[in-house]
């Protein structure tokens, strides 16, 4: 028996884009334009946090409310992103 593990399929899935990034004096990373493109990442979208294994994962998260208000009621998707109907009347009326 060795060492070797076959990887999950998750982790077949995850690659190593071999891009490497500095901290800010804040923490932040910026997330390359490839990887936000090929993830429909948008700007101001949700980005879920989780540590697995001892690795920092990033996702996108999905949206449970209004892109405006974050309201879970009436909604709509408008151009792949939820709308409420308060929202959509406020901007309707603007």
């Amino acid at each position: 028996m060795g060492c070797f593990q076959h990887p999950t399929e998750q982790e077949h899935q995850m690659s190593d884009t071999g891009i490497v990034r500095n901290l800010d004096e804040l923490g932040r990373i910026v997330i390359p334009i490839e990887i936000r493109r090929r993830l429909a990442i948008g700007p101001r979208d949700p980005i879920a946090i989780s540590l697995q294994r001892g690795a920092i994962v990033l996702r996108k998260a999905e949206s449970l409310g209004c892109v405006f208000c974050g309201s879970a009621d009436s909604l709509l998707d408008h151009h792949g992103r939820a709308v409420c109907d308060a929202c959509r009347s406020e901007l309707a009326a603007a």
